[in-house]
């Protein structure tokens, strides 16, 4: 997949998601905005309610989407005879579209009315979702080949060091902008940085960035290089002050990911079996949809 197709892949998910979203939204106000013991006087009341054939089939096919994005993800990523079926980056991008809009579904398929059990089940999926959120943030920290698999230290620092060499050959000139960027793009900067002092770092080195970048980008424009010679210097730059900044803290990501899944699986795992006990009880009481 090149980028201009990943990018229409992607565009494609969010329209998808904020269009639901928003439509949903935008149809039902009058009547997720009113309160409980108007509602059944409300038109929209035997579509919309949780029994209804709106309601009701938000509910399941928001289930479904969930099931069938936590089963094709993990089969992909641990069946060995899937694993060639297409880059794990796209299928966890799959994974995060079916994970997000599936619990949008559900939201709007409890009407905003949480009771009972099924709110232990909705609530462990909010906390699914957010803690999705930040999973896939400390995730995309740990430098991964476009298959999936998590580049070894060797290959992430030769790649750092090329990286290095193109921007110190550019820049060599002026000896003051090269010593700044150097010490901010240093792996050692974040090596043994906790958690919690990264929360402040890392923003304080955004900006640090830059300005650093702004003032090479001005330096290499003066020295009349090409326009497309500097578009590649800057993004060697920028992708070296990312990466020292990833192999700095490599080994805090690793850790802060194992925590992650102890977080983030029991919840998972309520959330589905409540949501297994919600259907059963459903259909043993007789409630059906459109079938």
């Amino acid at each position: 997949m090149n980028k201009t197709l990943h990018k229409i892949y992607i565009g494609l998910f969010l329209f998808v998601g904020i269009s639901v979203t928003v439509l949903l939204a935008y149809h039902g106000y009058d009547y997720y905005t009113a309160p409980l013991e108007l509602r059944y006087d409300n038109p929209l009341h035997q579509s919309l309610k949780p029994t209804g054939d709106w309601g009701h089939g938000f509910g399941i096919i928001g289930s479904l989407m969930m099931i069938l994005g936590v089963s094709t993800y993990m089969i992909r990523k641990r069946v060995k005879f899937f694993r060639n079926f297409g880059y794990l980056k796209y299928w966890l991008e799959f994974h995060i579209f079916l994970c997000t809009v599936g619990p949008i579904l559900v939201l709007y398929h409890t009407a905003f009315k949480f009771g009972g059990i099924v709110s232990i089940s909705f609530w462990s999926m909010v906390l699914v979702v957010l803690s999705g959120v930040v999973g896939r943030f400390i995730y995309v920290q740990i430098p991964r080949t476009i298959q999936g698999q998590e580049m070894g230290i060797n290959v992430l620092n030769d790649l750092r060091e090329n990286l290095a060499a193109k921007v110190t050959r550019a820049i060599d000139f002026n000896h003051e902008a090269l010593d700044e960027f150097q010490s901010l793009a240093s792996p050692e900067r974040y090596k043994n940085i906790q958690f919690k002092a990264a929360l402040v770092t890392i923003p304080k080195d955004f900006f640090k960035t830059r300005k650093i970048l702004r003032r090479i980008k001005k330096d290499l424009k003066s020295a009349g290089l090409p326009k497309i010679v500097r578009k590649d210097i800057m993004s060697a730059a920028k992708m070296e002050i990312v990466l020292s900044r990833r192999i700095g803290m490599l080994q805090t990501f690793h850790k802060l990911l194992n925590y992650w899944h102890v977080f983030h699986l029991p919840f998972a795992i309520t959330m589905f079996v409540i949501m297994i006990v919600h259907v059963g009880v459903t259909i043993a009481l007789g409630y059906r949809w459109i079938f």
